[in-house]
C-alpha cells in the first residue's frame, strides 16, 4: 500500500514529488515496461543474429542528447528543491547531475568519437565511466527514497537553501571528477572489463552485470516499499530500464556496436528523458491551473461587483415604500399643523406612524442581511388576513394615488401560517408595488385583488375572469407520499380593461417585465426568475412551503405562495 502517513503541506500538494500517481500514469508506466520487455524478447530472439556497423558518430550523438536530458533535468529538480526544501528532491537532483557530468567524461573516453584511442583514458577507462555512472546513479536513488519523507518541519530553512545547493553542485562536481580521474589516471591498475575496443571480457556479466542488476534491484525494492509520489514511479521505472540494460548488453554479442549495445543506448535515452518529461508535464499543468486560477479570480471579482450593484439596487428597491410613507406621514402631519386650529389627534396619528415605518425600515435592512446568511429565519404564526391588510395600509398611499381599487375580502376559514412576517410583508407589499406600477399607465378602471385561502389535498383552480388559464396546483412536499394541508400564502392579481378582450386584463408593459428580471438579493443564483417569484420562493422554501412553478398566465400578472399552517 502507498504511504500515506506522510503529512504533506498543503502548499506542496501541486508538485511531482508530493502528488500522488493516477491510474493513468500507472497504466502508461505499465505499457512502457512491458513495451520494453517485448523489445528485449526480439533483440534477444529473432534479431539476434544481426551485426550491426561501428557508426562513431552515434556515440556523440547519444552522449549530447543524454548530457541535456540529464542537466534539465537536475536543473528542474534543482527548482523544485529551492521551493519546497525537500532533501530528497536534493539529493536526486545531484544524481542527476552526476550523470550529466559523466557522460560527459564517457564522450570524451569513448574510442574512435574524437579521436582513434579517445580523448582521455585508455581503453577500460569508458566501461569504468559506464559502470560507475549505472551504479552511483541507483545509489542516489536508494538515499532518495531514504530521505524523502522528513518532518516537513525537520527541512532546511529558507536561509539555508543556497547554501545546499552550492554545496550539492559543488560536491556532486567533485565526485564526478574524482570518478574521471580515477578512471584515467589510475586506468592500467583497474580491473579488465574490455578485451579490446570492442570486445567485453568473459567476466562482464559478474564485474559490470552483477553490481548493476543489485544496486537497481535495492533501489526499485526501498522504492516500493515507500512509494507515495508520481516521481517515486517514475524513477521505479528508472531503474527497471537500467536492470534491463545489464542482458542486453552482453547478449546476444559481448561485443559494442551489436543489436543489443544499440538497444542499451536507446533505452538509457529513454530511462534518462522519462523523468524530464513527466516535469515538463507538471510545468505545462501548472500553467493550465495558474492561468485558470487567475481567469477564475477575475470572474470572481466581476460577479462580486454585479452582486454588489444587485444589492444596492434591491435595498433602494426594498427601502423606498417605508420612506416615501414617512415622507408622505410627514406632509400630513405638517398640513394637520399648518391651520387654524390644529388638529393634534391626528399629529399624533401620524407621528406614530412615521416611527412605526422607521422601525420596519431598520426590520428591512436586517431581512436584506438575513437574505445572505444560512441560517434559519425567526418564524411565528401568521395571520394571513392581518398580513394582508398591513401590506395594504403600508402601500395605501401609491394606491390612492394612481386610483386602484382595491379587493380584499378576508377569509376566516384560513388558519396561520409560520413564517417570518417582516419578510413576507416585504415581499406582499413588494407584489402590490409592482402591480401598481403595472396599472399606472393606464387610465381606466384599476382593480387590484389580493386574498388568501385554505387549500388541502390536490384540486384544479380556476379564475372567474375570462382570459386566464387553468392551472393545477399540488400540496406541500413533504417526506411522506400523501398530500399535506397547506394554506394560500396570497393571490394578488391586478385587473384592467383592454380592447382585445371583453373583460380584459391590464398587461405588464414590456419594460416592466425586463425590470422584474432584474438581480435581487433574494435568489442572484437565479436572474432568470421574477424578481417577485425569486423572493417567494426564497421565502417559501426558508418556511418548508413551496411555490408553483406554472408561468404567469397571458396579459395578466399574478403571483401565488403556499406557506405551512402554524399547527
Amino acid at each position: 500500500m502507498l504511504n500515506s502517513d506522510v503529512a504533506v503541506p498543503a502548499e506542496q500538494h501541486f508538485l511531482l514529488s508530493s502528488l500522488s500517481p493516477g491510474s493513468a500514469q500507472k497504466r502508461i508506466a505499465l505499457v512502457i515496461v512491458l513495451g520494453l520487455l517485448v523489445a528485449l524478447y526480439l533483440i534477444t530472439g529473432p534479431l539476434s543474429g544481426i551485426q550491426l556497423s561501428a557508426v562513431n558518430a552515434f556515440v556523440a550523438v547519444y552522449g549530447t542528447a543524454m548530457f541535456v536530458t540529464d542537466a534539465i533535468t537536475a536543473f528542474l529538480l534543482y527548482a523544485q528543491f529551492y521551493i519546497i526544501r525537500s532533501r530528497g528532491i536534493l539529493v536526486i537532483a545531484s544524481g542527476y547531475l552526476f550523470t550529466a557530468l559523466v557522460v560527459v567524461l564517457y564522450v570524451f573516453a569513448f574510442p574512435g568519437v574524437l579521436t582513434p584511442d579517445g580523448v582521455i583514458g585508455g581503453t577500460q577507462t569508458s566501461a569504468w565511466l559506464y559502470l560507475t555512472w549505472h551504479t552511483v546513479f541507483p545509489a542516489f536513488v536508494i538515499a532518495y527514497a531514504l530521505s524523502k519523507d522528513e518532518n516537513p518541519d525537520d527541512r532546511l530553512r529558507p536561509g539555508k537553501v543556497r547554501a545546499a545547493l552550492f554545496w550539492s553542485i559543488a560536491c556532486t562536481a567533485a565526485l564526478a571528477a574524482a570518478v574521471g580521474y580515477v578512471a584515467t589516471v589510475g586506468e592500467p591498475e583497474l580491473p579488465q572489463l574490455m578485451l579490446d575496443r570492442l570486445r567485453f571480457h568473459a567476466d562482464w556479466p559478474y564485474r559490470v552485470g552483477a553490481p548493476i542488476a543489485s544496486v537497481c534491484i535495492a533501489a526499485i525494492v526501498v522504492l516500493w516499499i515507500r512509494r507515495r509520489s508520481v516521481l517515486d514511479l517514475w524513477l521505479m521505472v528508472v531503474m527497471f530500464l537500467y536492470l534491463i540494460e545489464v542482458p542486453l548488453s552482453w547478449y546476444p554479442q559481448p561485443a559494442r556496436f551489436s543489436t543489443g549495445w544499440y538497444a542499451v543506448r536507446v533505452v538509457g535515452f529513454v530511462s534518462s528523458s522519462l523523468v524530464l518529461i513527466v516535469l515538463l508535464y507538471e510545468i505545462t499543468t501548472l500553467y493550465a491551473r495558474l492561468l485558470g486560477a487567475v481567469l477564475g479570480q477575475r470572474r470572481e471579482r466581476e460577479a462580486r461587483l454585479m452582486t454588489g450593484n444587485a444589492v444596492a439596487a434591491s435595498i433602494a428597491h426594498e427601502m423606498r415604500q417605508p420612506l416615501a410613507a414617512m415622507v408622505t406621514t410627514a406632509e400630513a402631519g405638517f398640513r394637520f399643523l399648518d391651520r387654524a386650529t390644529p388638529n393634534l389627534n391626528r399629529v399624533k396619528e401620524a407621528l406614530q406612524q412615521i416611527a412605526a415605518d422607521g422601525l420596519r425600515a431598520g426590520t428591512l435592512v436586517e431581512t436584506i442581511r438575513a437574505n445572505f446568511k444560512s441560517d434559519v429565519k425567526d418564524r411565528t404564526p401568521i395571520d394571513l388576513n392581518d398580513l394582508i391588510q398591513e401590506a395594504l395600509a403600508l402601500g395605501d398611499g401609491q394606491l390612492q394615488k394612481h386610483r386602484i381599487l382595491v379587493q380584499a375580502v378576508p377569509d376566516l376559514q384560513v388558519p396561520e401560517v409560520m413564517g417570518n412576517r417582516v419578510q413576507l410583508q416585504q415581499v406582499l407589499l413588494n407584489l402590490i408595488v409592482n402591480a401598481t406600477d403595472a396599472m399606472a399607465a393606464k387610465d381606466d378602471q384599476r382593480v387590484l385583488t389580493v386574498r388568501a385561502r385554505s387549500y388541502e389535498g390536490q384540486r384544479r383552480w380556476r379564475t372567474p375572469e375570462s382570459g386566464l388559464r387553468r392551472w393545477t396546483s399540488t400540496g406541500c412536499s413533504t417526506r411522506s407520499s400523501q398530500p399535506s394541508p397547506t394554506a394560500w400564502g396570497w393571490a394578488c392579481r391586478s385587473v384592467g380593461p383592454s380592447s382585445k378582450l371583453t373583460r380584459g386584463a391590464c398587461g405588464l408593459p414590456p419594460t416592466l417585465r425586463e425590470g422584474l428580471c432584474s438581480a435581487s438579493p433574494c435568489r442572484p443564483a437565479e436572474p432568470h426568475r421574477p424578481w417577485i417569484e425569486r423572493c417567494l420562493i426564497s421565502a417559501s422554501d426558508e418556511n418548508g412551503s413551496r411555490v408553483p412553478r406554472e408561468p404567469l398566465p397571458f396579459l395578466r400578472a399574478r403571483q401565488m405562495n403556499r406557506l405551512p399552517f402554524s399547527s
